[in-house]
């Protein structure tokens, strides 16, 4: 891969909240309101903090930025330095991306998650987290049954790998789906889908690829940036055990974000308590995935990391040299979800035909891209699929129905 610090290209300009009938407007002025009037629903915090919280939602589609006042949190001096840009700007002026990072970096400051006493590192968005992996218990356990009949297939050995593979990758996409900041954790059928209908939605498919790498590179490690916990968690998990336990990766990394964030975005301790509540589930194949992954971390050959570049409103090229370098000894670096796509391209106006490659050539490592179109933001794509599609279906950027397996070699 050719690197170099920046795109190729000329780098357009940010996606706003100012802008007129947008999902980007949408989210600002509507999204965002619902999510922090949520956080009070949900939560026992006193009226000081719910007032604060409600505050925000009331100022959100006209006020303006706030500044952060708890000096004693890690990343304070980080966000002291981003907010300088835009000092006395409004949310809905400011780039979607810094506004949605921003405000979700906020809602911790108000329910003083960073702050010593009752309320430290209590996660405002946990109930909808737990409710949305209890909902999804009887599709986690078929799929764990299918991914332990894989691990146990007489099948030639290449062969069944390559179609366990393929199959896990549609699930660690479409599993993406049951985001819940866009789906609420009470609908009882988020994530019951046929992965075999889905496949005429994915816009650009790179799985074939994608698996061959994989298969190639025996006995490698493998990264993940992770997206949301819950049923999306899972299904990364079965795709991370898979390659661990049929010995096609030594070592898996995960990248998850080092506190709660975009409601659904998995941390450390989501992924334990997920390792445990599927542990403590009562069904058998369920319980054995799990133990095998609590192996596996023992062991160090699946390792949790955090870093809070993945909460910064940082486009993934200003990646600090340290991650970078971390990341490049990877043989192939797995990035999941709408929110981390958006940081991949700089959550900007790209031409949607623009060459992904021409963007993403600042890694010295394949990656690829396992995405459910949730903002109005895409590349890669060609004419034709943008014309058919878009007769189809008039929100097809932002409705979560349509995805793409892109890799960057």
């Amino acid at each position: 891969m050719n690197v170099s610090h920046i795109p190729k290209l000329p780098i357009p300009p940010s996606l706003l909240g100012s802008e007129v009938s947008s999902f980007t407007e949408f989210t600002v002025t509507q999204r965002m309101p619902a999510i922090a009037r949520r956080v009070i629903a949900e939560n026992n915090f006193p009226l000081e903090i719910n007032t604060s919280l409600e505050n925000l939602a009331t100022e959100l589609p006209a006020g303006y930025l706030q500044p952060l006042l708890n000096d004693t949190a890690v990343d304070f001096s980080a966000w002291n330095t981003y907010l300088e840009l835009y000092k006395g700007q409004r949310w809905v002026d400011v780039p979607w991306f810094f506004a949605e990072t921003y405000f979700f970096r906020l809602i911790l400051e108000i329910t003083n998650y960073f702050r010593p006493g009752v309320w430290q590192g209590v996660d405002p968005f946990k109930l909808q987290k737990s409710q949305g992996l209890e909902a999804s218990l009887d599709s986690i356990s078929l799929l764990c049954g299918q991914a332990n009949n894989w691990l146990d297939n007489s099948q030639p050995k290449e062969e069944s790998n390559k179609t366990a593979l393929t199959a896990l990758l549609y699930f660690a996409l479409w599993g993406n789906r049951v985001d819940l900041s866009l789906w609420s954790a009470f609908e009882s059928d988020r994530s019951r889908f046929d992965i075999q209908t889905q496949l005429a939605h994915i816009l650009v498919n790179d799985a074939s690829q994608v698996t061959e790498l994989l298969t190639n590179s025996q006995g490698g490690r493998i990264d993940f940036v992770i997206d949301n916990a819950g049923f999306e968690l899972v299904c990364d998990l079965c795709l991370v055990d898979f390659l661990l336990t049929s010995g096609l990766a030594n070592r898996v990394y995960l990248h998850l974000k080092p506190h709660p964030t975009f409601v659904s975005d998995a941390t450390i301790k989501d992924v334990h308590y997920t390792t445990n509540f599927l542990a403590a589930s009562g069904d058998r194949q369920v319980i054995s995935f799990a133990q095998r992954l609590q192996d596996n971390i023992a062991s160090g050959r699946l390792v949790l990391s955090e870093d809070y570049f993945w909460t910064s409103p940082l486009a993934f090229w200003e990646i600090p040299d340290y991650l970078k370098n971390e990341l490049a000894n990877a043989s192939l670096v797995i990035v999941k979800g709408d929110a981390n796509y958006r940081r991949l391209l700089g959550d900007r106006h790209w031409e949607l035909t623009t060459n992904i490659t021409d963007i993403v050539c600042y890694l010295p490592v394949p990656i690829v891209a396992l995405r459910t179109l949730k903002s109005e933001v895409a590349v890669g794509l060609k004419p034709e699929v943008i014309e058919q599609v878009a007769k189809s279906d008039s929100s097809w950027l932002t409705n979560g129905q349509w995805g793409v397996i892109q890799l960057i070699v």
